[in-house]
């Protein structure tokens, strides 16, 4: 079976998981603050970024003129909505423990509800607004799928003793991000589609992304109530050499296809693996278990 037809298959609904952080310590990779925090960043993004996705794509919906399509979306806002509780969780953890996360989750909300929020336009330019809206988020959730794939693979977390209840946030989030990872891109594409967009939100999407987790990992280590200390380059590429972070090769080799005129979203990230894990997290088997 093909990817494409692995993903026709998926029906995406949300999970309602629950994590108890009360024994997560601080460096929950023991012994690697840097590579801790640069994960704890997603904790800090992600939960506002999600809401806009969330907010983005229901305005979306009634432009919809393919059922398949908008059953998928409704999918993902579903998906999204949990996947942002769960991350506020662990950054509500993190700031009772003494990491005063609150000031970087501030520039993050001002990103996404002033710059990147709705604006008072003309029908048109709105809809404009909208679509372009839409293409960076497909262009966010090609990197979403990557990171969603990697995390199912990295064995090395386990063999460096990584808390299990963080890798199974992690897990249960990466897999659902592979289950949905083609919805953005079929939106945009059932909406505009045009490649110079296409292309230039992935173009303006990247270093941004870059941003939020270079600042956002400085942040961390210089707040870190246990041992503040400041992020380098040099730790960042020790940590990923042991598997413990994405390397810079890995991210520019996943750059390259989405600008291909036929790229589509089911060439990246294993849809069985990722139902697989669905199945056996804890976290996602609590969820789904009969009341």
């Amino acid at each position: 079976m093909t990817a494409a037809e692995e993903h026709e298959q998926i029906v995406l609904h949300a999970r309602n998981v629950q994590f108890d952080w009360s024994k997560l310590p601080m460096d929950w990779i023991p012994g690697e603050p840097q590579a801790t925090h640069t994960m704890n960043v997603l904790h800090l993004a992600l939960p506002e970024g999600e809401r806009w996705f969330v907010e983005v794509f229901k305005q979306a919906v009634p432009l919809i003129r393919d059922e398949r399509l908008k059953e998928d979306v409704l999918g993902f806002i579903g998906q999204e909505a949990m996947h942002a509780e769960a991350h506020d969780g662990a950054a509500a953890h993190l700031e009772a423990a003494g990491l005063p996360v609150r000031p970087y989750i501030a520039q993050m909300e001002w990103m996404f509800r002033k710059i990147l929020g709705d604006r008072d336009l003309p029908p048109k330019a709105s809809e404009e607004w909208l679509v372009e809206r839409l293409a960076a988020i497909a262009a966010i959730e090609h990197y979403t799928a990557f990171l969603g794939q990697w995390i199912l693979d990295a064995e090395a977390l386990d063999f460096a003793e990584a808390n299990p209840t963080m890798l199974d946030l992690l897990r249960w989030h990466g897999a659902e991000e592979v289950e949905h990872r083609s919805v953005a891109f079929d939106l945009f594409m059932h909406l505009d589609g045009r490649y110079p967009r296409r292309v230039r939100s992935m173009v303006l999407v990247t270093p941004v992304l870059a941003w939020i987790f270079l600042r956002g990992t400085r942040f961390l280590m210089r707040n870190d109530p246990t041992r503040p200390g400041r992020a380098s380059f040099r730790a960042y590429r020790s940590a990923a050499k042991r598997g413990l972070l994405p390397t810079g090769r890995q991210l520019r080799r996943e750059i390259a296809p989405y600008f291909r005129r036929n790229y589509h979203p089911t060439e990246t990230g294993n849809t069985d693996q990722a139902v697989a894990y669905l199945a056996g997290s804890p976290a996602a088997q609590a969820a789904d278990a009969p009341k």
